[in-house]
């Protein structure tokens, strides 16, 4: 950089800051939301070509940073993500100069109308939203054979960690974080996507309830189980981008279910002693799967969460394995929504339905075929109105079996809080119930690889998980920097 004093503090200070720490900085002139986000555009353009994480840079998140920076001198912060570079996942509306595409070049020309609500919500906050992040293409609901992290659009993202798999569906928005790229991300889970990334990346993921974050204006799977959240270094860090994304939506009906946490005060859980008395369950019928060297870190986190007061249930019988759940549901109302989004984008978009998507990709194989679409070709063969019989009685197995059946019915039998689980093992029983979770850094394997440990909770238990999660993160400290 060409300023000295720019590019001393990106070198040797901005390197995982944390967000109260940029704002305590700007409120004592030591840093500009300008500053940041000079700093972080310059980390995109030196580190970003060894990742591949970051789609495209808001060509306004300069002015916005400045216009910032005169409203803190004039009236103050708006609260504490004023000034804040944020990165969003490329399956969210903006209604700015940035393409919103899921990571597809059938939408590579494709411009939102209006904001998501989640994007409203954040430039509402203060948040400088910095740019689009590359994701797994159509939230990995296109081939069964693709990549995590792969989109025709922007090609490979790469785990700055190491030649691991980088996550999916969320990939960019992780790795971006994980690699000092921005202060957070938002990123979407249907099932496991903000879990897993944010486990492979050495990061914090909150998956929240189905019906605490609106999602209005993001590219649909599922709208049983799609949620947005937030992806950051920290629990303060995602807690604190979490509180901004909470509300009630006309557009999204199930966040009627949001209005009781609305200004809620969601930092009162960081608590250091957030495990003591706290009963876990331990599912091992969820991670049978597990490699040896998952298995010995997650024997060592549990004697750490014990060394933090909690105590473990082991051998619990969920009495739901994710074996069970199946697909039906995704397949059925993939199309359904994805239609209904596609309908409503702007006239002049070509692409109005998932049999146009599938049309362009056979038009241009050998850049939108690399993977196959067999998944997106299932679900354009069905009928897209949600009438078959198949997805009725899958929507309805799912829901009992994951969560009345499951998680609920299993922690009140044995009087449990939570759900204990090693990193993204068991996503589909929570995803299909619709229930929240949050992944922390615990550490590494022996080849480096990143490896977390997640709490499951029940519907609307993000305070108790917040406080397992902060207590067990300042426990262990497992972040480290890439």
């Amino acid at each position: 950089m060409h300023q000295k004093k720019l590019e001393d503090y990106r070198k040797g200070r901005l390197d995982e800051m944390t967000i109260a720490e940029m704002q305590q900085e700007m409120h004592e002139g030591k840093v500009t939301s300008e500053e940041l986000v000079l700093m972080y555009k310059e980390n995109i353009s030196l580190r970003d070509k060894n990742i591949n994480a970051v789609l495209e840079i808001n060509p306004d998140a300069l002015q916005i940073a400045q216009a910032l920076d005169y409203e803190r001198k004039r009236s103050g912060a708006r609260g504490p993500l004023h000034g804040i570079p944020i990165l969003l996942k490329d399956n969210m509306d903006t209604g700015d100069k940035m393409h919103t595409s899921a990571g597809s070049l059938a939408l590579e020309n494709h411009y939102a109308l209006k904001d998501a609500t989640l994007a409203e919500k954040l430039r509402g906050a203060g948040a400088v939203i910095l740019g689009k992040t590359n994701m797994t293409e159509w939230a990995n609901f296109m081939s069964d054979k693709m990549t995590n992290g792969y989109s025709s659009r922007g090609g490979q993202v790469k785990n700055p960690y190491g030649p691991f798999d980088v996550g999916g569906s969320s990939s960019g928005a992780a790795a971006a974080v994980a690699a000092n790229l921005a202060a957070a991300s938002i990123g979407t889970e249907t099932s496991g996507s903000i879990i897993d990334p944010a486990a492979q990346n050495n990061l914090v993921g909150l998956k929240p309830t189905i019906g605490m974050v609106s999602r209005s204006g993001v590219i649909p799977l599922s709208h049983t189980q799609d949620i947005p959240g937030p992806i950051a270094r920290t629990v303060e860090d995602a807690v604190t981008v979490f509180t901004a994304l909470i509300g009630v939506d006309p557009e999204d009906p199930v966040t009627n279910m949001a209005a009781d946490f609305e200004g809620y005060d969601w930092l009162a859980h960081l608590k250091e002693n957030g495990l003591e008395g706290v009963r876990l369950a331990v599912t091992p019928d969820l991670f049978k799967e597990i490699p040896d060297e998952q298995r010995i870190l997650f024997e060592q986190a549990k004697e750490r969460l014990k060394e933090c007061g909690a105590e473990i249930i082991e051998d619990v019988d969920l009495g739901a394995n994710q074996e069970d759940l199946g697909f039906a549901v995704l397949l059925h109302e993939f199309k359904a929504d994805l239609n209904a989004y596609l309908a409503k984008t702007d006239p002049l978009n070509p692409i109005r339905t998932m049999a146009d998507v599938v049309s362009f990709n056979n038009e241009h194989p050998e850049t939108m075929l690399k993977f196959g679409q067999n998944l997106m070709e299932q679900a354009n063969s069905l009928s897209g109105m949600l009438t078959e019989r198949e997805y009725v009685e899958a929507l309805e197995r799912n829901r009992y079996l994951a969560a009345e059946q499951g998680i609920d019915a299993t922690l009140k039998e044995i009087d449990a809080d939570a759900i204990l689980l090693p990193h993204d093992f068991g996503c589909n029983v929570g995803a299909a119930a619709g229930f929240p979770a949050i992944t922390v850094p615990y550490g590494f394997t022996e080849t480096k690889e990143p490896f977390g440990i997640t709490f499951y909770g029940r519907a609307f238990d993000e305070p108790k998980l917040i406080e397992y999660a902060y207590a067990f993160e300042q426990a262990v400290k497992g972040r480290k920097k890439p």
